[in-house]
C-alpha cells in the first residue's frame, strides 16, 4: 500500500538525486497563460521558462503541481474523474531530452514503485505531414527492455501535446501504461482503445517545435522536456483500487458523508468529495479566489451549488458540507501551507456562499409554485426549466424533483436542447475571450506584463498602502487585466491618479532591470511578492527605479519607453474584497 504523501516525497526526492531543483506548487491562477481561466498542468507557471527565460534554479526541475480541469464536470461521479488534482512533474529546460527522460521514467516506475516491466506498455507519435515518427522514442524504450509488441504507434489526438491554444511550443509524446486483467475481444487493442485493458500513469511530452500563426511547425532552439504523472489516479492503481475515491485523501470527507447522510448514494458521494475539494483549494489559493458571477469566480460557485444540489439528494445538512472542508484543510495543510493560512477565509467564504443559495433556492422555489398555477397541462417546458436553471440555479434534477411532488414532468428533450445551446455560445465566447497562443511572448505581451508592475505600485501610491497586492492577472495581446485586493470601487479621479501615475514612469524611460538574488535578499531589499512560501531558494526581481522592485519570472520590456502610453479601459469587482482593472497600451 501507498499514501499520497508517500508517492509526493518518492517523486521528488527521487528527481532531487537527480539533479533536479525542487520547486514549489504555483497558483490555481496562471500569471502566464490567457488561453485558460485555471492551471490545468504543471506546465502553467513555468511557461516563461519553456519559451526562453533562464530559471534561477537551473534547467532540471520538479514539482508536486496542484491544477483544477473544469472540462468534465459532468463526468464527476464516475470511478477516475476529478476537478481538482496533484500533477507530479519533472522538467527539463534544454538541458536533456527523450533519452534521459524515457530512462528516468524507467527506473522511476520500476525500481521506485516496483511495477514489473512485462506490465507496462508504451505509445509514441506515429508521425504525420507536420512532424516524423518517433521512432527515438521507441528504441530507447525498446533498449530498456520494453518488448516490441507492447509499443504503440499513436496518431496526433493520442501522442502529441499542444500548442495550448492556437500558436506556441508543442511536440510528441510517448505515454506511459500500466496493463490491467482487463480482458478485451478487439483484435487491435491498444491504449488508444477504451477497454479498461490499459491505465495511463505517465506523459512525457518532448517541446520541440512552435506552432505559427500559417499552422507551420517551426523546430524550437530550446527542447524541453515536460512530464506529468497524476497523483490520485496512480496511488489508486499502485493500491489496486477499483476508484480514485478510495485512496487516503479522501477517507476523513467519505466518513463524515457516510455518518450524516440520511441516504448512500455513490455518485452523490463523489461529487460532493470531488467539489468540496476543489472549493477548498480554489477558497485557500494565495490568489484569493472567492465565488462570484466572474471567470473563476463563477466556477467556484458552480461547484459549491451542485455540491449543496447533491447533499439534498442524500439528505446531508449543509453544516455538514463544512466539516468535510475542514477535513480537507486537515488532510493537505502540511503539504499545501496557503491552506491553513487562510483557514478562517476558507470557512468564512464557503459558508457565506452556502447561505447565499440557501436563500437563493428559497426564491426559486417559490418562484416555481407561482409557475406551475398557471399550467393546465402538466407538463413544465424544457425552455421554463431552463430559465429556472438559468436564473436560480436549479440544476434539471431539482426541478423533476419538485415537479413530481406537484403531480408535473418535465419536458427534459428540451431543457437538453436549451442547455447544450447556452454551453455551445459560452464556449465560443470563452475560446474568443481566450483566443491566441500559450503564454503569447511577442513583444506586446512584454510591454502589458511590464505595464502590471507599474500597475501594482501606482496603486499602492495613490492610497498610500503597500499591502495592496495583486490577486491574479491575465494578459493577451490586447489587454491586461489586473486582480487586486481592495473593497470598494475606484472614484474617476483615483483612476486618473493611477493611470497618470504609470504614464508618468513611462516618460521617464526607466530601464528595466532583473538579477537572480537569494530569496532572503529579495525581501531584505523590499522586493515585492506576496507569495513567500511558494518562492524557491534564487529567485529572479525586476526592477524600475523609482518604482517598482518585484519578483516575477518576466517576460518584459527592456525599458519603460517601449510601453507608449497606459490607459484604465474598466474598473470593477472581481469578488469580494477584490477588484479588477483592465487596461491597454497605446501608440
Amino acid at each position: 500500500m501507498i499514501t499520497s504523501n508517500e508517492l509526493r516525497k518518492k517523486y521528488i526526492d527521487f528527481f532531487v538525486k537527480k539533479n533536479h531543483a525542487h520547486i514549489g506548487s504555483g497558483s490555481l491562477i496562471p500569471d502566464n497563460d490567457p488561453t485558460v481561466l485555471f492551471t490545468t498542468a504543471g506546465m502553467h507557471p513555468l511557461v516563461p521558462y519553456l519559451l526562453g527565460e533562464t530559471h534561477p534554479l537551473g534547467k532540471r526541475l520538479v514539482n508536486v503541481q496542484k491544477c483544477v480541469r473544469t472540462g468534465d464536470i459532468g463526468e464527476v461521479g464516475d470511478a477516475t474523474h476529478c476537478t481538482f488534482f496533484e500533477m507530479l512533474g519533472n522538467w527539463s529546460l534544454g538541458d536533456y531530452f527523450k533519452k534521459e527522460s524515457i530512462e528516468y521514467s524507467y527506473e522511476f516506475l520500476t525500481k521506485e514503485l516496483n511495477i514489473k516491466p512485462e506490465n507496462i506498455a508504451i505509445t509514441v507519435f506515429a508521425g504525420d505531414d507536420d512532424a516524423p515518427r518517433d521512432t527515438e522514442s521507441a528504441n530507447h524504450w525498446l533498449r530498456l527492455g520494453i518488448s516490441e509488441d507492447k509499443i504503440f504507434y499513436l496518431d496526433k489526438k493520442h501522442n502529441w501535446w499542444g500548442p495550448a491554444g492556437q500558436t506556441g511550443p508543442c511536440g510528441p509524446d510517448t505515454e506511459i501504461f500500466i496493463i490491467t486483467d482487463v480482458k478485451c475481444d478487439k483484435p487491435d487493442c491498444s491504449p488508444a482503445c477504451d477497454c479498461g485493458k490499459y491505465v495511463e500513469i505517465w506523459n512525457n511530452v518532448f517541446m520541440e517545435y512552435n506552432k505559427q500563426e500559417d499552422g507551420a511547425y517551426v523546430p524550437l532552439k530550446q527542447k524541453n522536456v515536460d512530464t506529468g504523472m497524476g497523483l490520485e489516479r496512480t496511488v489508486a492503481m499502485l493500491n489496486g483500487y477499483d476508484s480514485v475515491y478510495e485512496i487516503d485523501v479522501f477517507q476523513k470527507a467519505l466518513k463524515v458523508l457516510k455518518e450524516n447522510a440520511t441516504l448512500e448514494n455513490e455518485r452523490a458521494f463523489r461529487i460532493i468529495l470531488d467539489h468540496l475539494r476543489t472549493a477548498t483549494f480554489m477558497l485557500g489559493d494565495e490568489k484569493g479566489i472567492t465565488p462570484s458571477n466572474l471567470d473563476q469566480g463563477y466556477v467556484l460557485r458552480r461547484l459549491i451549488r451542485r455540491s449543496i444540489r447533491f447533499a439534498r439528494v442524500i439528505m446531508l445538512e449543509a453544516s455538514h458540507l463544512t466539516e468535510i472542508v475542514k477535513t480537507y484543510i486537515d488532510e493537505y495543510g502540511d503539504f499545501y501551507e496557503e491552506l491553513k493560512t487562510n483557514e478562517n477565509k476558507i470557512i468564512e467564504e464557503f459558508e457565506k456562499e452556502v447561505e447565499k443559495f440557501a436563500k437563493t433556492l428559497e426564491q426559486g422555489i417559490k418562484r416555481f409554485e407561482k409557475m406551475v398555477e398557471h399550467i393546465r397541462n402538466k407538463v413544465i417546458s424544457g425552455k421554463t426549466a431552463f430559465r429556472l436553471y438559468d436564473t436560480f440555479g436549479f440544476p434539471i434534477e431539482m426541478t423533476v424533483e419538485l415537479a413530481q411532488e406537484h403531480g408535473f414532468e418535465v419536458d427534459v428533450e428540451e431543457y437538453e436542447k436549451c442547455f447544450k445551446e447556452h454551453r455551445e455560445k459560452s464556449q465560443a465566447g470563452s475560446e474568443q475571450k481566450f483566443k491566441g497562443g500559450l503564454a503569447d511572448n511577442k513583444e506586446v505581451t512584454a510591454k502589458l506584463h511590464t505595464a502590471t508592475h507599474l500597475l501594482l505600485c501606482a496603486l499602492q501610491k495613490v492610497f498610500n498602502d503597500p499591502n495592496i497586492q495583486q490577486r491574479g492577472s491575465n494578459i493577451t495581446a490586447e489587454r491586461l487585466r489586473f486582480d487586486f485586493n481592495f473593497d470598494r470601487a475606484l472614484s474617476k479621479e483615483e483612476l486618473q491618479q493611477v493611470e497618470d501615475l504609470v504614464n508618468e514612469a513611462i516618460q521617464k524611460e526607466i530601464p528595466v532591470t532583473c538579477q537572480e538574488l537569494p530569496i532572503e535578499q529579495a525581501r531584505a531589499e523590499g522586493a515585492c511578492g506576496i507569495f513567500n512560501d511558494k518562492y524557491s531558494d534564487i529567485v529572479k526581481v525586476y526592477s524600475i527605479e523609482g518604482y517598482s522592485k518585484e519578483i516575477c519570472g518576466g517576460p518584459h520590456a527592456k525599458n519603460t519607453k517601449e510601453l507608449g502610453k497606459f490607459k484604465i479601459i474598466k474598473e470593477q469587482s472581481s469578488s469580494s474584497g477584490v477588484r479588477r482593472i483592465r487596461a491597454i497600451l497605446e501608440d
